[in-house]
C-alpha cells in the first residue's frame, strides 16, 4: 500500500473530500489517504507516507521540521519544505522579473520593529540608512502604492497608500514584519490561477474587492489566457511549487504577476465555489496518486538557478574562478 498523508489546519470541506477522493480513485492501485498523525519524531524513523500534502507547516514549526525529516527518509512532500522555508515574495518578484514576467515595481523595506535583543540605537542596525527616503521610494513605485508583507498571505497587513503620510501611518502598524512597497496596478481584470503539479494551470476570474471567485469561463480572451497560463507555468517551474495560486492583475492587456507565494492556497468550498471545489479535489487527488506511484523519492526542487544560469547551474563550486581554471585547490586548503 502507498499511503498519502494530509497535514492541514482550520479547514473543513477540503480535507474529508480530498481524502475520500484519493481513497476512491486510488483503490485499484493500492493508494490510500488519511491525516498525518505525529507525536514526536525519532531520528532515522522510516517514512510512513509515500506522499504528504502540507497545508499547515508554515504555522507550526514542528510540522516543518518533521517534513524535512520525511523528505530525508524518502517521502514526496507537496510542497517542498526546504524551498518553502527559504522562499519569500520579494525574491519571487526578482526571479520572475528576470524570467520576463511582468512585475510591478517593488521595493523591499526594513521592518518597523525588532526583537528585544536588537538594539535599534546602537550597532545592531549599523547597516541601515536613516532616515529612509520615503518620497524617493514613492516616486519610484508611483502613487498610489501597495504596502504588504514580503512573506505572508490571507490579505493580512495589506494597505493601499496615496502619499507619504498614509504610507508612514500604515508602516507604523507593521511591526515586526519586513514589508514590500509595490506599484499599484489599476487593473481591468483580475485572475487567480490554481496550480496542480507545476504546469496544470486553471485561470479563474476573481474579484479582490469582494474576495470572491467567479465562474466565468470566457473571462479571458484566447491570447490573454494563453499568456497567463504560460507565465504561471514559468513561475511554478522556477520556484518548484506543485500546489499554489498565482494572481495576475491585468492592465491594458498585460498580466502583471502580483502574488505567487501561496503554497497552501484556500480550497474551502464556500469560498472557491462548488464548481471549482470539485475541480480542485479531483486534480489534487489525481496529482498525489500519480506522485505516490511514479514520483521520484528525491523531492522536486526549484529550477530558477538553471533557468537563469546562476549559482550551481553556472558551474560555481565555491572555489575562486582562477583556482577552478587552474585546477588548483581553494585558498586555505591543506593540499600541497
Amino acid at each position: 500500500m502507498a499511503k498519502v498523508g494530509l497535514m492541514c489546519g482550520r479547514e473543513f470541506s477540503f480535507p474529508p473530500a480530498f481524502i475520500a477522493r484519493v481513497n476512491e480513485l486510488g483503490k485499484k492501485e493500492g493508494v490510500t489517504a488519511g491525516f498525518v498523525k505525529l507525536g514526536g519524531t525519532k531520528m532515522g524513523e522510516p517514512a510512513e507516507y509515500r506522499v504528504i500534502v502540507d497545508r499547515i507547516s508554515h504555522e507550526v514549526e514542528y510540522y516543518r521540521g518533521y517534513l524535512k525529516h520525511a523528505v530525508l527518509e524518502g517521502t514526496y512532500v507537496i510542497n517542498n519544505p526546504f524551498w518553502w522555508t527559504a522562499d519569500d515574495k520579494y525574491f519571487n518578484y526578482s526571479v520572475a522579473s528576470k524570467l520576463g514576467i511582468a512585475i510591478p515595481k517593488t521595493v523591499l523595506l526594513p521592518q518597523k520593529g525588532y526583537p528585544a535583543d536588537v538594539d535599534i540605537n546602537s550597532e545592531s542596525l549599523r547597516n541601515l540608512t536613516y532616515p529612509i527616503d520615503w518620497d524617493g521610494l514613492l516616486d519610484y513605485v508611483g502613487r498610489p502604492a501597495i504596502l504588504k508583507p514580503f512573506s505572508g498571505g490571507g490579505w493580512k497587513h495589506v494597505y493601499k497608500v496615496h502619499n507619504k503620510e498614509e504610507l508612514l501611518e500604515a508602516y507604523d502598524k507593521t511591526s515586526p514584519y519586513p514589508m514590500t512597497l509595490q506599484e499599484f496596478i489599476d487593473f481591468g481584470q483580475y485572475v487567480r490561477c490554481f496550480t496542480f503539479g507545476k504546469t496544470d494551470i486553471l485561470p479563474v476570474a476573481y474579484d479582490p474587492k469582494e474576495r470572491k471567485y467567479l465562474v466565468e469561463h470566457s473571462y479571458l480572451s484566447k491570447e490573454l489566457g494563453a499568456r497567463v497560463v504560460k507565465d504561471a507555468q514559468t513561475i511554478n517551474l522556477a520556484l518548484g511549487y506543485e500546489m499554489n495560486t498565482i494572481e495576475f492583475a491585468v492592465k491594458d492587456g498585460v498580466p502583471y504577476a502580483i502574488d505567487f507565494l501561496n503554497p497552501a492556497p484556500d480550497f474551502e468550498r464556500d469560498r472557491i465555489t462548488e464548481f471549482y471545489f470539485e475541480h480542485v479535489v479531483e486534480k489534487m487527488a489525481r496529482l498525489v496518486i500519480d506522485r505516490a506511484l511514479n514520483g521520484n523519492v528525491a523531492n522536486t526542487w526549484p529550477r530558477w538557478e538553471e533557468m537563469l544560469g546562476v549559482g550551481a547551474a553556472a558551474g560555481f563550486t565555491g572555489a575562486p574562478r582562477a583556482a577552478q581554471a587552474a585546477g588548483s585547490a581553494p585558498s586555505g586548503s591543506t593540499k600541497r
